[in-house]
């Protein structure tokens, strides 16, 4: 199992990742689409090479092939909207917030699964990216499809663990050359 390797890779000064990690994908509560996919994006998100190379096999025997490929747009469509919303939102001159963004996203009115999956999804890798605006308007659709707050919180629980997990190995990469 990759997730096992995966923890087993974790030094010993991140105990607290390892266990955190085991905790939110072994432990999770959400369905089975929700969960991979959540830990699909975030992998992507991460950017870190050793998370997706052990956490995409896993996900991908987990997802059915359009779950597996609206997780991979999710990540796409977010780091690009990440920036730039959280761009218009850093800048000083309101004038930006107001200016069509001109930018394509039909992937987000049609992801090929579930809106609230999709949503969700988003979400966390916008957790990860550190965009408010996209943080708030996703959570604020997942509220309103009758998502209930601790499941929006487990998405970004799982999003934290994945991120330290890929800082920390990264990390220890860089160090051990």
């Amino acid at each position: 199992m990759a997730l096992d390797e995966l923890k087993a890779a974790i030094p010993d000064f991140a105990k607290d990742l390892k266990l955190n990690l085991g905790s939110v994908i072994g432990n999770s509560e959400l369905p089975q689409q929700q969960l991979w996919g959540t830990v699909l994006a975030c992998a992507i998100a991460s950017r870190s090479p050793k998370v997706l190379k052990e956490l995409e096999p896993e996900a991908q025997a987990n997802l059915k092939p359009e779950a597996y490929q609206a997780a991979k747009s999710a990540a796409a469509i977010m780091a690009m909207n990440n920036v730039f919303y959280r761009t218009r939102h850093l800048l000083s001159d309101p004038e930006y917030g107001t200016m069509r963004a001109g930018l394509r996203m039909n992937v987000i009115g049609n992801p090929g699964v579930e809106k609230v999956d999709f949503e969700l999804w988003s979400l966390a890798v916008s957790a990860i990216n550190g965009c408010g605006q996209c943080l708030d308007s996703h959570e604020q659709v997942l509220r309103k499809a009758g998502v209930d707050r601790e499941t929006i919180q487990e998405a970004v629980k799982i999003a934290a663990v994945i991120q330290a997990v890929g800082v920390t190995l990264d990390a220890e990469a860089v160090l051990a050359e």
